[in-house]
C-alpha cells in the first residue's frame, strides 16, 4: 500500500519557525502532485497548500500566505512546509496527500479529495 510520512512537527513558540517533511514509501512521490492539509480539535479540515508534480505551481491558503512555503526537492524525493511567523491558530495536525491529478505536471489544488494521505504530525504554537 502507498504510504506518505510526515516529519517535522513539534512544539514553537508564537513567532517561531518549523519545517515539515513529506515522504512516500512504495511509490515516487516526484510523480504526484502534493498538498498539506491540516486539522484542530473542533474544527474542520483546512488545505494550506499544494505544489504540482513539476514544482512550478503552488497555492496557498489566505491564512498561510506571505509565512508558509512549500517546495519539494526531485533527488530527495520529498516536499517541505516551511512555516514561519508561527501563530496559536495554526495549532494543529497536519498532514500531507498526494494524488497525480491526471499526470498533469503542471497542476495542483486546494480542492480536490487527494488520492493519498500520510497520519499527521502535530504541530502546536505555543508560549
Amino acid at each position: 500500500q502507498l504510504q506518505l510520512v510526515e516529519s517535522g512537527g513539534g512544539l514553537v513558540q508564537p513567532g517561531g519557525s518549523l519545517r515539515l517533511t513529506c515522504e512516500a514509501s512504495r511509490f515516487t512521490l516526484a510523480n504526484y502532485g502534493v498538498g498539506w492539509f491540516r486539522q484542530a480539535p473542533g474544527k474542520e479540515r483546512e488545505a494550506v497548500s499544494c505544489i504540482s508534480s513539476g514544482g512550478g505551481t503552488t497555492h496557498y491558503a489566505d491564512s498561510v500566505k506571505g509565512r508558509f512555503t512549500i517546495s519539494r526537492d526531485k533527488a530527495k524525493d520529498t516536499v517541505y512546509l516551511q512555516m514561519n511567523s508561527l501563530k496559536p491558530e495554526d495549532t494543529a495536525v497536519y498532514f500531507c496527500a498526494a494524488d497525480g491529478f491526471d499526470h498533469e505536471s503542471w497542476y495542483c489544488d486546494l480542492t480536490t479529495e487527494y488520492d493519498y494521505r500520510g497520519q499527521g504530525t502535530q504541530v502546536t504554537v505555543s508560549s
